[in-house]
């Protein structure tokens, strides 16, 4: 273990009385709460499913740390808030890391160090991706208790940035700036798909075979239900639209703006402009029209809506082969894509999931699949643990705040291992029926991934 300067930490004096500090507390951790992402963990068996995907070439008369207890030390530090690998030289030695990488709380057995996490880092390859992925699906497949009646999947491209000279660094024009271009697919709040991809690229790229595999998949698994698939104006393409033609799958797809387009919604657009003169205030009128660009195979019903501001006229469209009322299928349908903003906030900024800093490509795609699966665990901790509590709608970053750092002493034994929590952690009700909550859960009985594919 690092030797620390012993010299005490003095700080200004509390009336006639000295305040020194120093770093000799002994067994103290700070995250007693990922115990909770423990029990989850235990209950979906998430990080021994996905160690088993990964193809461990190493020789077994050498291994100090297998590919599950350095799997669970690196997903548990970033769900903890520990972004940086460098962390781990000195949380290699937390009594409650170790305990949360399924090892004994033992200075004298530190968990995996960053050279030993990087070698880690770059051992998966393709196949091993295409397998992780599919446990972060069939784990979302077993979540169900009943058949769903509908799924709705939503398909989004972001920018992450890139600060130096990593594999398949491109600039994108759009965002200004070199990055990647991830491509993410959720369901309500279940993540499906984190895809890597370099940004020179169409942002619909694979988007078409992905979904093929996620449908294929959920109507083995539920041949009745309905699929209805989401995305902004980037993955609007034509053969995307005909394979869900053709194979019963809705969607609500933004259509960009063109000359034909705006022609086509002139008389609605004049009738929020003149309505807008006449009230001054902002003016929503929705209708249809049936469109086809030079591309496409057919027409199509596109939604429009055309709206008039102070800021002068705002006109959007959405393509679709839903039936229905255009307003309630943009307000009510089409718009709540906008939720999947807000998860891809918490993979990037509380689950850092843009710390894709490493030379290789593949590595990045492996750190990107790390911080997803520190989303899975945390996710279901909010969907079965605090679901109908004050915090069931809490962000990744409030449930690690206030659920997770908690200060604890550890004391260890022959016969077991206790961990006295901070006597005025605020939460304690909460703590818990979050822990009797999650210790009623069933486990999930999942076979490991095949192969290759979605099965």
């Amino acid at each position: 273990m690092t030797q620390c300067n012993r010299k005490p930490l003095t700080f200004s004096t509390l009336f006639r009385r000295r305040v020194e500090a120093d770093f000799d507390g002994g067994h103290l951790t700070s995250d007693a709460g990922g115990m909770l992402l423990r029990e989850v963990d235990r209950r979906l068996g998430l990080t021994d499913r996905l160690a088993a995907c990964i193809h461990d070439r190493r020789d077994p008369a050498t291994v100090t740390h297998s590919i599950a207890s350095m799997l669970r030390q690196r997903l548990f530090g970033l769900a903890l808030g520990y972004e940086d690998q460098n962390d781990h030289q000195t949380l290699r030695h937390d009594p409650l890391l170790q305990m949360l990488a399924e090892r004994s709380p033992d200075a004298r057995e530190p968990l995996a160090s960053p050279p030993t996490l990087s070698r880690l880092e770059n051992m998966p390859g393709r196949r091993d991706f295409v397998r992780m992925t599919e446990v972060f699906v069939e784990t979302f497949i077993a979540s169900h208790r009943t058949p769903p009646e509908e799924l709705v999947l939503d398909f989004d491209a972001t920018d992450d940035p890139l600060h130096g000279a990593q594999e398949g660094r491109f600039f994108h024009g759009y965002y200004d700036a070199y990055c990647y271009l991830p491509l993410y697919v959720f369901c309500g709040e279940a993540l499906l798909v984190a895809y890597l991809r370099p940004s020179n690229i169409d942002a619909s790229k694979h988007s078409r075979a992905i979904l093929k595999l996620l449908v294929r998949r959920f109507r083995q698994v539920w041949p009745g239900v309905r699929i209805l698939v989401r995305a902004d104006s980037g993955f609007c393409r034509w053969r995307l639209m005909r394979w869900c033609d053709r194979h019963g799958v809705d969607y609500l797809l933004g259509l960009a703006q063109n000359a034909r387009l705006m022609l086509l919604a002139k008389p609605l657009a004049e009738q929020a402009s003149r309505r807008f003169e006449a009230t001054g205030t902002k003016q929503r009128l929705f209708g249809e029209v049936a469109y086809a660009a030079e591309t496409w195979d057919r027409r199509r019903r596109v939604l429009v809506k055309a709206e008039h501001l102070a800021e002068g006229a705002n006109t959007r469209f959405v393509v679709t082969r839903l039936a229905g009322d255009p307003q309630d299928l943009y307000d009510r349908l089409y718009c709540a894509r906008g939720d999947m903003e807000n998860r891809i906030k918490e993979q990037q900024m509380d689950l850092f999931a843009d710390r894709t800093s490493c030379p290789r490509f593949l590595a990045n795609q492996f750190r990107l699949l790390l911080a997803s699966a520190a989303y899975v665990l945390v996710e279901t901790l909010r969907r079965e643990g605090l679901a109908g509590t004050e915090m069931a709608h809490a962000q990744a970053g409030t449930i690690r705040t206030k659920l997770l750092k908690v200060g604890a002493r550890v004391c260890v034994s022959v016969r077991r291992v206790v961990l006295h929590l901070a006597s005025g952690y605020p939460w304690q009700r909460l703590f818990r029926h979050v822990l009797e909550r999650l210790r009623c859960l069933p486990r999930l009985r999942l076979p490991l991934p095949p192969a290759v594919g979605f099965r």
